[in-house]
């Protein structure tokens, strides 16, 4: 099992979510939840799709880390 990171980002009255391990990987959702949800299937679908064409999947590579500033 792989586990990549995503980035959920505020857009307005919703979310968007997008993986940087996997280009133009992206989801939205009214919440939180369902952002995290819609991106889910989307990384499924979006490596099934690198599967069928024969192409590498990327390994997970990214990290995030929260830094506090003063």
């Amino acid at each position: 099992m792989s586990r990549y990171l995503i980035v959920v980002e505020k857009a307005g009255a919703n979310y968007s979510a997008y993986a940087p391990d996997l280009p133009g990987c992206v989801a939205t959702g009214v919440t939180r939840d369902e952002v995290e949800a819609n991106m889910i299937e989307a990384i499924r679908m979006h490596l099934d799709g690198l599967r069928e064409d024969g192409l590498v999947v990327p390994p997970a590579q990214a990290f995030a880390e929260i830094v506090a500033i003063a």
